[in-house]
């Protein structure tokens, strides 16, 4: 892991100062819409990190191991660090923890293309109709996931394999492109 960007150094007095002062212009101009939709996103804001440090809170304090792990692992931590380009892992490494994290999905990393976001995954074939409703579903769990963990994937491609042992299945490591 590479050590995370600083964030710039703000104090809470500074930024409540800063959030009156844009609320009040808003206010002033005229827009109660404008107000009152600008006044929604500060607390929808202020929800979003309240959870993610009561996250961190209750991860530190949980079961000993490493304390990094738990935070790194975390969807709703990992996403404000990603967001703030704080996240130390590299994007490979957050997108095989992101597939990691489904449970009951077999899905292996073809590649991922970072001119248009298009990560390529095959998934085993499962039994059923054959409807492709499960390529489906995988697609939308991994999408979910790499939201989280790994948003420069914007677009998520499931090829479907005939069922077997996959490459992670019999320990090669999937490559995936740069």
């Amino acid at each position: 892991m590479s050590a995370p960007t600083a964030a710039r150094a703000v104090t809470a007095q500074e930024t409540g100062r800063r959030v009156e002062e844009i609320l009040d212009r808003l206010t002033a101009d005229g827009d109660p819409a404008g107000a009152t939709a600008a006044e929604e996103l500060v607390r929808s804001l202020m929800d979003f990190y309240g959870s993610g440090l009561a996250r961190i809170l209750q991860l530190l304090a949980a079961s000993p191991g490493d304390p990094a792990a738990r935070l790194l692992g975390d969807e709703l931590v990992a996403s404000l660090l990603v967001l703030h380009d704080l996240h130390p892992e590299d994007r490979d490494t957050r997108i095989r923890r992101a597939l990691d994290s489904l449970r009951g999905q077999d899905l292996e990393v073809l590649g991922f293309d970072q001119d248009t976001g298009r990560l390529t995954l095959r998934a085993e074939a499962g039994g059923g109709c054959g409807c492709g409703s499960g390529a489906d579903g995988a697609r939308e769990a991994a999408e979910a996931a790499l939201a989280c963990f790994a948003p420069e994937v914007t677009v998520v491609d499931i090829e479907t394999a005939p069922a077997g042992p996959t490459l992670l299945q019999i320990g090669v490591a999937p490559t995936v492109a740069r």
